[in-house]
């Protein structure tokens, strides 16, 4: 929060990105209300999910290129202006004759482009986020702005429903364009302001190397940090166990109903919040709390989180899988900083784009493929057995933790003692 109020370049910087995400969730939450009214529904709602999560895996490459640009600020303005450009094509097509599948394939390949220059434009901003607040404060600074990012994305599905109500498809993105417009012009506002000091150039680092060149350069510096890349995989084992909780909570409270506060909905409405908000308390106050905790025990306790609420889910107590579900939520959303605060000081400026990218790609993959498999267990073997197995996956990733853990603090212990 103190970053935030202080550092003006930053607070400029962050608020572009929450009206543009802001502006992204509005228009989603109206795409997918519209394909829904379609004849063959599922497989337009399945489309449009299927070409949001492509995006997320093509971040290695993204953040290559990312690392490679020049005036990474202008770069960045051209994008949110060309996004602005794109929507306000959305917006016309939705006042046009053409309608249903015809539209909807449009549409979805115009959103695609977008969110495609949104994850190149997310690749060319990290390393000016780590240069604008300095590497010692950037788990902190990154933990606010995700706890604030986690609870206007609560609200912009809130106000997107009501304003459905009462507005088109077609004006729901133009207020999208233009949100894109306004982070347009305040990333340029920025530029400016940048371009008067001293320290700009070192927000300007470029790569110069090829693409192996650079993920092996990569590889190697993550590596030298002791345990950085198996906990890259183990926070990867544990965004698959978040994951695969959506569905089986689902399944839970749909299969149980002395567990419904209410009615179904309105139990999954309440779960969701309490998540979300337990998920932004540990990104905006979480980092600052424990800032001198080892993400280690912040993993371990995460992880001892999940088992608790699994149990919960077996046992049918759906107060105590909420108290769990929040505890869960917040540890995650202090975990997510402070492993990218630890990346941050390993890897060189010039490449930490491709390398964020690269590892990003690695947590994506984990979440779809463990809730494909629990899913299909609880679908096919019964919700316990899918329950039973995730509490043993969660162990699995517990005890990885420990070992890591003990091995990074040995291996420091030793480098200390040669010296």
């Amino acid at each position: 929060m103190d970053i935030f109020l202080k550092n003006k370049n930053y607070r400029k910087f962050t608020i572009a990105s929450w009206l543009s995400s802001a502006g992204n969730i509005l228009f989603y939450l109206a795409l997918m209300t519209y394909a829904s009214k379609l004849k063959n529904y599922a497989l337009a709602l399945s489309l449009i999910s299927i070409m949001e999560a492509v995006p997320d895996l093509l971040q290695s490459i993204g953040g290559y290129f990312a690392d490679r640009t020049k005036n990474k600020f202008q770069v960045i303005i051209r994008l949110a202006i060309i996004r602005f450009i794109l929507y306000m094509i959305v917006g016309a097509l939705f006042v046009t004759n053409i309608a249903g599948w015809n539209l909807i394939l449009l549409v979805i390949a115009i959103n695609f482009i977008s969110d495609v220059s949104g994850m190149y434009s997310s690749g060319l901003q990290t390393p000016l986020i780590v240069g604008l607040v300095g590497e010692k404060e950037v788990s902190v600074a990154e933990g606010f702005t995700g706890g604030v990012s986690q609870l206007i994305s609560m609200g912009a599905q809130f106000v997107g429903s009501a304003l459905l109500l009462f507005m088109s498809y077609s004006s729901l993105a133009i207020v999208n364009a233009l949100t894109f417009l306004v982070a347009g012009l305040i990333y340029a506002n920025i530029a400016k302001n940048i371009a008067k000091t001293p320290a700009k150039d070192e927000l300007q680092t470029v790569n110069d190397q090829n693409f192996l060149a650079t993920f092996k350069s990569s590889f190697n510096q993550a590596k030298q940090a002791h345990g950085l890349l198996t906990i890259v995989i183990v926070v990867a084992l544990l965004n698959g166990v978040l994951s695969a909780l959506e569905p089986l909570i689902s399944i839970s409270f749909a299969a149980n109903k002395n567990m419904l506060i209410g009615t179904f909905s309105f139990t999954i409405a309440i779960f969701g919040a309490v998540v979300s908000i337990g998920t932004a308390l540990g990104s905006a106050i979480g980092t600052k709390l424990l800032k001198d905790t080892s993400l280690f025990i912040i993993i371990l306790l995460d992880t001892i989180s999940g088992i608790l609420m699994l149990g919960s889910m077996l046992m049918q107590n759906s107060i105590a899988c909420f108290i769990f579900g929040a505890i869960l939520g917040f540890f995650a959303g202090t975990a997510s900083p402070k492993l990218y605060q630890w990346l941050v000081q390993s890897v060189d400026r010039k490449i930490l784009a491709s390398t964020m990218g690269a590892l990003s790609t690695i947590l994506v993959i984990a979440g779809p493929l463990t809730n494909a498999i629990f899913s299909s267990i609880a679908g096919t073997a019964g919700l316990n057995y899918a329950l039973i197995g995730l509490i043993a996956l969660s162990a699995i990733t517990f005890l990885i933790t420990l070992i890591v853990m003990f091995k990074t603090r040995n291996n420091k212990q030793a480098e200390v003692t040669a010296e």
